[in-house]
Order: structure tokens, then sequence, then C-alpha cells
């Protein structure tokens, strides 16, 4: 039996690994500081597994149980998931799973040691520099959605109270979303059993509703675009400009004008939010009469986003009669009287009407 031949990686994909490393780890270090710094020692609380933590320690007085309960809840939610969704999703959470409560219980000992102002150990009580509670609350947000945001951005896992949302909508098909927001929300309410007032109560539902918007934000930073969709007689020019000078892709899209149902063209490209408004002044000086109109797209992958860009020739020889040629053939009933100027005016000849099987055959030959 042949073993398979392991090809070498390519230093491409080596750089493209070091870089999701590095952004799964600074996530996790950056998530888990905001909670070491300005969420733990201010008394707040909060959803998922810290919130937990913060629970157990509220119970029993300890500080350690945070960092202890974290580490507990991660890895039996890890075993489960692994269980119940299989080992690829177990391969994709081990990193959240080991390096979050690694940090946390880090920042919480130089938290510890140092005791500085510097570091908001105080910010909502009288022995801090600043007694704003709401900046604990807001950059301890800030802070831990940015750093969650990283590594969901990257495609991988946080693991902790994601994974049960996860079981439910495999099995069940209950929204993950819907799932995420009960369990956290459920989890700042069960601090009332601990003994935290409505007022670090409230606190720590701000806290979990900012950061889980935080989070949709960052996790799609980079991937919207603009998608343009262009009508105009002067379709052709238009095509030759956004493929020559903007080099992006362009897809004529086949339709019918509503009045005297015409046939026309309609231009359909995807680019970046910078290039929106050069395109925009681009086409109306091609055709100020142009219909311009754009759409955000959430996020789009493929040729030239999320694979390598092909720079393409410049085009200059498809014309007018090559591009009708791509149209689909179809009967067009006779004009009337002063329609074919009309026609005009939205940049497509009237078409002779469709040949017969046999003469497109002689045609062809």
């Amino acid at each position: 039996m042949k073993l398979p031949k392991i090809q070498k990686p390519t230093k491409k994909q080596v750089l493209r690994f070091i870089r999701y490393v590095l952004i799964v780890v600074c996530g996790n270090a950056l998530a888990a500081a905001s909670s070491a710094f300005l969420i733990i020692p201010n008394d707040f609380v909060m959803g998922g597994t810290t919130g937990v933590g913060i629970f157990v320690r509220n119970l029993v007085g300890k500080e350690w149980a945070v960092t202890l309960t974290v580490y507990v809840a991660n890895v039996a939610l890890f075993i489960l998931g692994a269980f119940l969704l299989g080992k690829k999703f177990a391969l994709a959470t081990l990193a959240g799973t080991l390096l979050y409560p690694a940090f946390l219980s880090l920042w919480q000992f130089v938290n510890d040691k140092l005791n500085s102002p510097f570091l908001f150990r105080d910010l909502a009580g009288t022995g801090g520099v600043l007694n704003q509670p709401f900046l604990g609350i807001i950059f301890g947000a800030l802070f831990f959605g940015l750093g969650i945001g990283m590594v969901v951005r990257v495609g991988a896992s946080t693991g902790g109270t994601d994974i049960p949302p996860l079981i439910l909508h495999k099995f069940f098909n209950f929204p993950v979303s819907a799932g995420m927001w009960i369990l956290d929300i459920s989890i700042v309410l069960l601090q009332f059993a601990a003994g935290i007032t409505l007022e670090n109560i409230l606190y720590g539902v701000l806290i979990t509703l900012a950061s889980s918007l935080i989070v949709d934000k960052v996790s799609m930073v980079g991937t919207r675009r603009a998608q343009v969709k262009i009508l105009s007689k002067k379709h052709e020019e238009i095509r030759k400009l956004i493929l020559n000078k903007l080099n992006r892709g362009v897809t004529l899209l086949n339709g019918k004008t509503g009045f005297l149902k015409a046939d026309c063209y309609m231009i359909l490209t995807i680019v970046s939010f910078r290039d929106v408004v050069k395109l925009r002044n681009a086409v109306q000086k091609i055709d100020p009469e142009a219909l311009f109109m754009v759409s955000t797209i959430s996020e789009v992958r493929g040729r030239g986003f999320s694979s390598d860009r092909i720079t393409l020739p410049k085009t200059e020889e498809v014309g007018e009669e090559d591009m009708r040629e791509v149209a689909p053939e179809e009967t067009v009933a006779p004009l009337e009287e002063g329609a074919e100027a009309a026609l005009a005016q939205h940049g497509m000849p009237p078409e002779e009407p469709k040949k017969n099987a046999e003469t497109d055959e002689k045609i062809i030959e």
C-alpha cells in the first residue's frame, strides 16, 4: 500500500497559516484581557463561560474560581461538541477552547501582581483613577467583541457556550443566533442567585448585547462589497470602462424595458466601496441619463476576491454585434410607427425576426 505523497506547502500557504494562527491567538488574548482587566475586577457580569465563572466566584468567594470554571466548562463543552458534532468541529474549536482560559489566567495573574490603576482595575469603584462604570462597560464590550470578532473573522471558533446552540441547530434546527442570545442572557440573569445587584445585572445585559453587536460587525470587516447595476444605452462603453480602468469583472444581464418591452442589457459588477464614487462619476460622463443602482452585499467569494485576481488584457474587440449574439433569440413583433426611435434611447436597435432552422444552418455553414 502506497502512502499518499505529501506536497511541500508553498510560501503563500505558509504565510496564510501564520496569519491565521496570529489572528486566533491575538483575538483570544484580547478577549481574555478585556475580561481580566475591565469586566471581572469591577464585579460586572456577562454571558458565556466567563459569566459562568463569575457566577461560581460569587458563590464561593474565590477569585481563582473564574479561571478554573472557564477551563472546566470549555473542556466539558468541547468534549460534548466533539462527540455530537464530529471531529472536524473538534479540530476547529480546539484552539479557542484552550487559548481563552489560558490567557484569562495569565492576565488575571498580571493584574493581581501589578494592581495598577492604569490597568483600569477599579473603574467602577472609589479606589481607581476614574469613577466611571460606563467606561469599563463600553471598553470591556468593545475589546471583548473585537477579540471574538477577530477569531470568527478567520473562520475559527472560540468554543465554550457557542457549542450548545450548534447542537440544538443540528438536531432540532433551532436558529444558532437565537440560541446564543438566549443562553448568554440566561447566564447573566442567573447571577441573581449569587446575590448580584440589579444594577450590575443590567450592566451585564448591556455588555452582552454590545459585545455581540461588535462581533457581528468585526467578523464582516473586509468582506462587504458594493454591487452596482447600470442600465444605459451606452452599455458597451461602460463595460469597457469597468474592464479596462477598474480591472473588475462585468456580467451583462439580458433585460426588457417595461413600456416598449424592448431588449436591453443591464451591467452588473461588484467593486469596493471606495471605487463606487469613481465608477459613478465615470458613468455619468459617458451617459448622464444612465440608471445607476448600488446595494451592499455582505460577502463575496471567488476569483478576484477570495482567490487571486487575473489581470485581463485590454478589451477592444467585442462590439455591439458580438454582444447581440450572446442574447437569446426570440421572435420580435413588428414595431409600431415611432417605436423604432424610442428603442434607440435604450441602446438596443431592433432585432430582425427569428430565422427558421434551415436558414440558420446555412448561415452556420
